[in-house]
């Protein structure tokens, strides 16, 4: 309902794509916390002969500035499929479809702190209060569903550095900001009315909604009125449409025992329930889902120590989840129309830090994208010798963000709205669409 709203009194571009897109949807798969991409993507030998001796070449200032000699990597790189991406033994099941995967070795960012590089992955700026892409996605093109919201944040325990504001609305109508869930069922408090009747809540949603629109009246548009009025009509549809989203009992066991549900390793099952929720989401018609991660009782995927159990956790807990995705969008004719897109706010040093640990690296990383538009079997931009800086096709996340709404058919410079005397959009100045891995 504020959708179209916001239609007639924005950029009217709302629901009507500018190009025509690849995809419908979008499964943000997020490693909160940094992977390390000289232990998943990016295998760098040379490692191997410096380690444990001074790092050899020029360092920037770290998080910590503890540093240690050259770590090489404790897993073993293997090449997969036709076109023998190599991929760490951390993620044997995401292995298996190295032929669909783009592969972006050459990752920037602007920041090297978690909350601030949080906000910049996700809103284009490190600031705090901007519009999440999720949010920019919905405001774009709307939502398939008007019974489950268009932007969905399935949380799997770990709200990442920076909270909620991740997942915000911003300057935007706050229709459009993420709806956390949770991997429990009921995902969402207060799902379940507690009226005696459906009819005793329809009433009671009927006079809210005239108390509303009379303050409406007196006061003109109003976002958090209108916003609320959305919200509550909403979450009215929600509670018959998420009790048949939580409903697992039609999928088959097989399936069931594919994404995890069954691993001895709870927090495999926690992320398997979630990838699996998110396939049910965007055959739902939701716009954008994304993905937190569990606890694995590490750090998320922040080893300053003790890198190898904690890195081996959280692969555990996240790698056949993600590879059952994949294959269950395929069987089910949806890879086409989504986009999956896997990756945290910046990578790790190739030098250890103290130990056996490795600090935070903004200045060369590793993220992947498969499914449709993508060019699957890609490797795209290159680190230097150790892994450490890019050499080559430098990517910033702009040109991540612009290469996503590109695929939903959304011009990243026409998506705009007017807030403080100009027009703000997810990439702000800048974007270059990453045309090279695309199909």
């Amino acid at each position: 309902m504020l959708a179209k709203d916001a239609a007639a009194g924005g950029t009217g571009q709302l629901g009507s794509p500018h190009v025509s897109p690849k995809v419908k949807n979008v499964i943000f798969l997020y490693m909160d916390g940094g992977p390390s991409q000289v232990d998943t993507f990016d295998p760098k030998p040379l490692l191997e002969k410096f380690h444990g001796k001074p790092f050899p070449a020029e360092t920037e200032p770290t998080q910590f500035n503890n540093l240690g000699g050259t770590l090489a990597s404790p897993w073993k790189f293997k090449q997969y499929g036709e076109s023998g991406i190599p991929v760490s033994e951390l993620f044997p099941h995401v292995a298996q479809h190295a032929d669909d995967l783009a592969v972006i070795r050459s990752m920037t960012s602007n920041f090297s702190e978690h909350t601030n590089a949080n906000y910049f992955l996700h809103t284009g700026s490190g600031l705090q209060g901007r519009p999440s892409m999720g949010a920019w996605t919905t405001y774009g093109l709307g939502s398939e569903n008007d019974n489950l919201p268009g932007f969905v944040v399935l949380n799997g325990g770990l709200i990442p550095p920076g909270g909620l504001d991740n997942f915000n609305s911003g300057f935007l109508p706050a229709a459009f900001q993420g709806s956390i869930f949770s991997a429990n069922d009921p995902p969402v408090a207060n799902i379940k009315s507690l009226d005696k009747s459906p009819a005793a809540q329809r009433s009671k949603l009927d006079m809210l909604d005239k108390l509303d629109q009379l303050t409406l009246d007196k006061v003109g548009r109003n976002d958090q009125i209108e916003s609320a009025i959305a919200n509550y009509e909403l979450a009215y549809r929600m509670q018959s449409a998420v009790p048949d989203l939580m409903d697992l009992r039609d999928e088959a066991p097989s399936t069931l025992e594919e994404y995890g549900l069954n691993h001895e390793f709870d927090p495999t099952k926690t992320f398997g329930r979630l990838c699996l929720l998110s396939r049910r989401l965007v055959e739902r018609g939701v716009r954008f889902v994304e993905l937190t991660v569990p606890s694995v009782g590490h750090d998320r995927w922040d080893q300053h120590s003790n890198l190898k159990d904690g890195h081996e956790k959280n692969s555990l807990a996240v790698d056949q989840p993600i590879g059952a995705l994949l294959a269950d969008l395929k069987r089910r004719g949806m890879f086409d129309s989504t986009l999956v897109v896997w990756g945290g706010e910046f990578g790790r040093t190739p030098f250890a830090q103290g130990a056996n640990g490795r600090d935070h690296n903004p200045y060369g990383f590793s993220m992947w994208m498969a499914g449709g538009g993508v060019k699957g079997g890609t490797i795209y931009g290159q680190t230097d010798e150790f892994g450490y800086k890019v050499v080559e096709n430098r990517v910033e996340i702009h040109d991540l963000h612009a290469t996503i709404l590109h695929l939903l058919g959304v011009d990243h410079k026409r998506l705009t709205y007017r807030f403080s005397g100009r027009d703000m959009r997810l990439t702000d100045v800048h974007g270059n669409i990453l045309h090279e891995i695309l199909a």
